[in-house]
């Protein structure tokens, strides 16, 4: 079944944080390739981390290519055919995971913002002096590559502005695979403070997007922001927030309580919400507690 048509029916579960796994996992990603690094050095544990997370009831695995573009491998000394092979590899992995599984998963394969690549916190705040034009042409040869693997969705993640909102939905145009546009808040706006309204809107009518909604964001700021998406776009809502706890950028730690708590799925699924999970800081174990917050009702007693 494709992803869009279970939407029609009945919401998906959607992963957690990858990196979050990776690291409880044991494994160091503190530089600048973040998860991605793991493609080369050592893509087992990224096919276990999607696993642990298959396992706790996720129907959708994200994977680990947010941080993987040709520019950033390239700063590395991986020239563009290897970065190619990696990228396609994510994809591979995430599929590779599900191997065994008794019943339909999906495989979005993770396309995140210009700021990710210069792994200095950016992503946060978008703005980053390009036009629209020079983000497309830096975001379209990494989707190219990731549709040619075949995944059921390119989920275009934390977008910070709207620049690149419009840049990555002109990069998806024609590619074949349907996207979900998912953008990173604050409040009422998106990082780089435009309306959600505003933002939402410019992928009404985009034919290619299945769903829209935000990740990496506080859970309280997503209550809100289902319902302006639901409101303004009429398609399905994808809303995958983060622990509530706040990325120090430079310190590189994360900092505050955690506020995720899968009390709050029932409202975003009221709200509009299709497609539910978590981002950075949130684990299999919630992500269990968030599929028995969306498993349909069993039978009368």
């Amino acid at each position: 079944m494709r992803l869009v048509d279970a939407l029609a029916r009945r919401p998906v579960v959607l992963d957690g944080g990858l990196a979050h796994q990776l690291e409880a996992d044991g494994h160091d990603l503190s530089d600048a390739l973040w998860s991605a690094r793991l493609l080369a050095d050592e893509p087992a544990a990224i096919e276990a981390a999607h696993r642990a997370y298959y396992e706790a009831g996720a129907e959708v695995a994200i994977t680990a290519s947010y941080q993987a573009t040709y520019e950033g491998f390239a700063r590395q000394g991986i020239d563009a055919r290897r970065t190619s092979h990696l990228l396609r590899l994510s994809v591979e992995l995430a599929r590779r995971a599900a191997s065994g599984l008794d019943r339909e998963v999906w495989v979005a394969a993770s396309a995140g913002p210009y700021g990710a690549m210069l792994a200095d916190g950016s992503e946060y705040r978008g703005r980053y002096g390009l036009t629209v034009d020079e983000l497309e042409r830096f975001h379209r040869p990494r989707l190219e590559t990731l549709a040619a693997a075949g995944p059921d969705v390119l989920a275009l993640e934390t977008v910070p502005d709207t620049d690149e909102a419009r840049a990555l939905l002109r990069a998806v145009r024609g590619l074949g695979v349907p996207a979900w546009l998912s953008y990173s808040v604050a409040g009422e706006h998106t990082r780089a403070g435009q309306p959600l309204a505003e933002a939402f809107a410019l992928a009404a009518d985009a034919d290619e997007v299945i769903a829209v909604g935000v990740n990496c964001c506080d859970p309280r700021d997503a209550d809100t922001a289902v319902a302006t998406a639901a409101r303004i776009t009429g398609k399905p809502v994808v809303v995958y927030p983060n622990s509530g706890e706040t990325w120090d950028a430079a310190a590189r730690t994360w900092r505050g309580p955690a506020r995720f708590a899968a009390g709050r799925v029932a409202g975003w699924r009221a709200a509009g919400a299709r497609l539910v999970g978590g981002c950075c800081r949130v684990g299999p174990e919630v992500i269990a507690e968030v599929a028995r917050e969306l498993a349909p009702p069993g039978p009368a007693a």
